[in-house]
């Protein structure tokens, strides 16, 4: 308490002080002990003469050697290391000095033996005690007021985290549960690891604990969502220290702890990315990406940051998404050059101009309307005109200006569609692969589809909703007890886009490993369950299939397979080819007409352009959808 009250300066003055008397006293101590206690008169000037030489010298030592550069409260093994090196090289250099200096001094040999042993015990003794006061000192001020929490696991993170801990008024480590037997019974900084992570629940009725943390960042997912499954059933609220890459990077410090999110449960294990291949693919190269603001596009613009892009072109329609996307990117990557662009992908013209002024290499095309309901009435017209008529006037225009590499983002909404949005997604995946064919006896472009489903709190999707009616006291309305949804985080969708626009060539499409597929009712009670809350709190709703909505989503149609990849969530889907100068010209005939076209028509057409597209009234909906 005594040296908090001084600046760094002053408590680096003290400390030095400090260790300038413990010198003098282990000097003192090693003439006493040589002597029996009883030093002789003329040993006693002896130690007068030498005393100030051997503070000068230790003294020099201490400070060249950067003793002060750490706190006491936080001494540790590099401390003492450093601590045991200067006394070590004091132990040489004090002895050497009195020979050579020819000084008319005599100091017994086992002086300079027993002195060094005293020096080294007294220096780090010291530092040591004041870190066991310190933390105990904290504990015992805390302790009334800090809440009683119990981390689940008991390695080198949960010891890192408890050290971290120590001195937090807000948190009171009582118990350590882990699953590897051989750490029960043990203790971590005084706290015992008491059992396996399945007797959660008793522990925290026998410390009235209400509060858990995870910490287990290098365990598999499965590891970490069944702690997190085990806590919440046993009516704990949860936190889990930062990810494995965040603490390897060091960007945080485990003690900054996080609320689990619905993708800690839902996510998978982290993907293996080509990184040597991505800096090839984007490394000192223009990126264009093309619906930058949105959920996709601006973790797409992130992600590619890390790869040392020669400029970032943001294309966005809405201007408050583009002052977003483009404020982030000046804040968190102001080495990377970035273009604000507003302008509408169905605007060829904009495209043409965007395009040869940047000379982009690459061009990611995320721009879409993908809200089901919203697009299946009264906006059908407007989603066939961006999803397709966008993506077409896009991929002809990055042709035009020879982009390397040109990647839509599709969606499993594209197979078998049932809904406007999904088959509009599908045949703009046709456009693509027919402007790549209509190209194709003049090698430029490559056009590369990734196919995925639904992402993690993209916006306008179902999590979001979710957790808007839990914070108002529910009901969540679900639309039936059976739909079933892939899912997959924003940030894991990305890395396995930019996977697939590496290993990419002409025309393919590629779908990736999604998972298991969840039930949204499921998705729901996780989330009402990771507020705090339970669903006697919270009602589940199931309101009935919305026009156009399936029970399931599909990633191939009937008629489709798959080949396999070098990486192991990415496949190729064998498709159809398109007759791609009747599907452009008609394309073009069609989409371009300044006529609004009412739903119905629209419909009528997309059935013509994609045999597989049923659309089922709403009646018919809950019966057949499948």
């Amino acid at each position: 308490m005594i040296m908090q009250k001084f600046g760094p300066g002053a408590r680096n003055a003290l400390a030095f002080v400090h260790d300038l008397m413990v010198t003098a006293l282990a000097w003192w101590l090693a003439f006493w002990l040589r002597f029996n206690l009883e030093v002789p008169e003329e040993f006693l000037r002896a130690f007068a003469s030498s005393l100030p030489w051997v503070i000068l010298l230790h003294g020099v030592l201490f400070w060249k050697l950067g003793l002060y550069r750490g706190l006491w409260r936080y001494a540790s093994l590099p401390d003492l290391r450093r601590i045991l090196l200067a006394v070590s090289i004091g132990a040489i250099a004090v002895p050497a000095f009195f020979t050579f200096a020819a000084l008319a001094v005599t100091v017994p040999r086992s002086v300079f033996l027993i002195s060094p042993l005293f020096l080294l015990l007294a220096m780090g003794g010291s530092r040591l005690a004041y870190r066991a006061w310190k933390e105990r000192g904290l504990s015992s001020i805390r302790a009334p007021e800090s809440v009683p929490v119990i981390v689940l696991g008991a390695g080198s993170v949960a010891a890192t985290l408890l050290k971290e801990l120590a001195n937090s008024r807000e948190w009171r480590v009582v118990a350590l549960l882990d699953d590897d037997a051989h750490n029960r019974g043990g203790e971590i900084m005084g706290v015992k690891v008491f059992g396996p992570q399945d007797q959660v629940g008793q522990i925290a009725k026998r410390f009235s604990v209400t509060q858990a943390i995870i910490a287990l960042p290098g365990e598999s997912h499965a590891a970490r969502a069944r702690a997190v499954d085990l806590c919440t059933a046993n009516g704990l609220r949860v936190m889990t220290v930062p990810s494995y890459a965040d603490l390897v990077s060091g960007k945080v410090s485990v003690s900054q702890l996080r609320d689990v999110e619905l993708d800690d449960l839902l996510g998978r294990d982290p993907i293996q990315l080509d990184e040597a291949g991505l800096h090839a693919l984007i490394d000192a190269k223009c990126v264009m990406i093309t619906g930058a603001g949105g959920s996709i596009g601006a973790e797409l613009c992130r992600q590619i940051a890390r790869f040392a892009p020669k400029r970032v072109v943001l294309f966005e329609l809405s201007e408050f998404a583009l002052y977003t996307i483009d404020a982030e990117f000046r804040d968190r990557f102001p080495e990377t050059p970035v273009s604000a662009v507003i302008g509408d992908v169905k605007s060829e013209k904009t495209m043409r101009e965007a395009l040869m002024r940047y000379r982009p290499q690459v061009v990611f095309h995320a721009a879409a309307y993908k809200h089901v309901p919203l697009m299946e009435n009264e906006n059908a017209w407007q989603a066939v005109r961006n999803n397709v008529l966008g993506t077409l006037v896009a991929a002809r225009a990055a042709s035009r200006a020879g982009v390397e590499k040109f990647v839509l983002i599709s969606t499993d909404k594209a197979v078998n569609p049932t809904n406007v949005m999904g088959a509009s997604k599908r045949l703009a995946e046709l456009a693509c692969q027919a402007v790549q064919a209509e190209s194709a006896t003049a090698p430029g472009t490559q056009f590369v589809i990734v196919r995925f489903g639904n992402v993690l709190g993209s916006t306008g999707s179902v999590i979001p909703r979710f957790r808007a009616q839990i914070a108002r006291g529910g009901p969540v309305t679900v639309t039936h007890p059976e739909i079933q949804r892939y899912f997959m985080s924003i940030p894991e969708a990305v890395q396995l886009v930019l996977q697939a626009a590496l290993m990419g060539t002409a025309g393919q499409i590629f779908v990736l490993d999604m998972g298991e597929p969840v039930k949204i009712v499921d998705l729901a009670r996780s989330l009402i369950r990771l507020s705090g809350t339970s669903e006697s709190d919270v009602n589940i709703v199931f309101t009935g299939l919305r026009p156009g909505e399936k029970l399931y989503e599909e990633l191939l149609t009937n008629d489709e397979l798959t080949l396999p990849t070098p990486h192991p969530k990415l496949r190729v889907a064998k498709v159809r080819p398109p007759d791609s100068a009747q599907l452009l010209a008609g394309l073009g005939a069609w989409l371009s007409s300044g006529e609004e076209m009412m739903d119905v028509e629209v419909r009528a057409r997309l059935r013509h352009w994609i045999p597989e597209y049923s659309a089922p009234d709403a009646n018919e909906a809950r019966s057949r959808m499948r």
